[in-house]
């Protein structure tokens, strides 16, 4: 997109950040690169800019131009999946760091920091990172980063972006905040305070469930996101050129998307805290939900991810996510169809509830979605 002075609305940034009109043919769709290298010039150089696929690919630049565009930040560095990108953002820390991280972080991310980085030297700690006090109390003089995950999965746990990283900070810390369920649409952590911010761009940026990446995106120039990008270059988990091109084809939709997910999500939410099959509803849209207020402050709308506590054990649980004919049964958020799943019985040494399903909202009829709870939450589900 050509340069301009005044920033454009989300809307127009989805659609045309990071894109140009190709100059060899004119088309208005970006050509995918899929070469591996790139011709040197007659003296040795590189004056276009390309070298090798791994250390740079024009479809990846204009991704991470776009999620930078996007997000408020100044770079992008981009992945193989949201979960090599918490990898190599923790890898890009020192032996001897320590870590803060919230108690209902993605369970892949514990396991990444007690089975691989705790062995490593890395030293963490998890705490409840809505307590500000708790977080308060968990930072120590090698604290080198923070990281918080707002809305939280599958938990739906809210934290103060501004208030954790104002305490990060007075320790020198930085605060990468996991925006995954959010997305920029909802919520921008960098205006907030936040250093890094964490996608798995398989969720609602990509949004069609095609393709797996991941991000992150930095508010400024920092040695630490310096350290990520030799990171990315040198270890090369980086994101196909195919996988760039639909996740950026993905973006140019993520507004719609996601706000009408959200509609509907908060019309579920409600409904299902009034049937009297259901135990509670974890959504940040509801008033009684203990982050709503943090919420409120912090983003423009709740997102298409809740999770429900059924009135039962774990068998009952998974009869009613094992019923359900118009929502899947299957792993992963964010697609245009809506999917259901128990996710105690996938976490392994999880805090989750056995009770718990969780629930990715879609781009159904919100009236078919919960007609289709409603039968199974009515029934015996034998």
């Amino acid at each position: 997109m050509a340069p301009h002075a005044t920033p454009f609305s989300l809307e127009t940034e989805a659609i045309h950040s990071g894109r140009r009109i190709d100059p060899a043919t004119g088309a208005l769709t970006e050509p995918i690169h899929l070469s591996t290298t790139f011709e040197r010039d007659g003296d040795g150089g590189y004056a276009r800019g390309y070298v090798y696929g791994r250390s740079g690919n024009p479809n990846r630049d204009a991704l991470e131009t776009a999620l930078a565009t996007l997000e408020k930040g100044t770079a992008t560095a981009t992945f193989a999946s949201g979960s090599a990108a918490t990898f190599s953002l923790l890898q890009a820390l020192s032996p001897d760091a320590h870590v803060v991280a919230p108690l209902s972080v993605y369970f892949g991310v514990q396991q990444m920091l007690r089975d691989i980085f705790a062995p490593w030297g890395l030293s963490y700690t998890l705490v409840d990172t809505p307590d500000l006090g708790a977080v308060a109390e968990a930072l120590r003089p090698n604290t080198r980063l923070v990281l918080i995950e707002t809305p939280s999965n599958p938990q739906l746990a809210v934290t103060d972006i501004r208030a954790v990283a104002d305490l990060a900070h007075q320790a020198n810390a930085y605060l990468a905040c996991d925006n995954t369920i959010a997305s920029p649409v909802l919520q921008t952590p960098l205006t907030l305070g936040a250093d890094l911010v964490i996608h798995a761009t398989t969720k609602y940026l990509a949004g069609h469930g095609d393709v797996i990446g991941g991000a992150v995106v930095t508010r400024e120039p920092n040695p630490l996101f310096d350290q990520l990008r030799l990171v990315q270059t040198i270890g090369g988990v980086v994101p196909s050129p195919f996988d760039c091109w639909l996740t950026l084809r993905g973006l140019q939709t993520l507004p719609l998307r996601v706000r009408a997910q959200a509609q509907a999500a908060q019309a579920i939410a409600i409904w299902l805290a009034q049937h009297p099959a259901v135990e509670q509803v974890l959504y940040p849209g509801l008033p009684e939900h203990p982050g709503h207020g943090v919420a409120q402050k912090q983003m423009q709308g709740y997102g298409g991810l809740l999770s429900f506590l059924v009135k039962g054990d774990q068998e009952r649980a998974m009869a009613i996510a094992a019923k359900t004919s118009l929502i899947a049964r299957a792993t992963s958020f964010g697609s245009p169809h809506s999917s259901i799943e128990h996710r105690a019985s996938i976490e392994q040494g999880t805090q989750t509830a056995p009770n718990l399903l969780r629930l990715s909202v879609g781009l159904e009829h919100v009236d078919d979605l919960i007609a289709d709870l409603d039968q199974v939450l009515n029934s015996g589900v034998n």
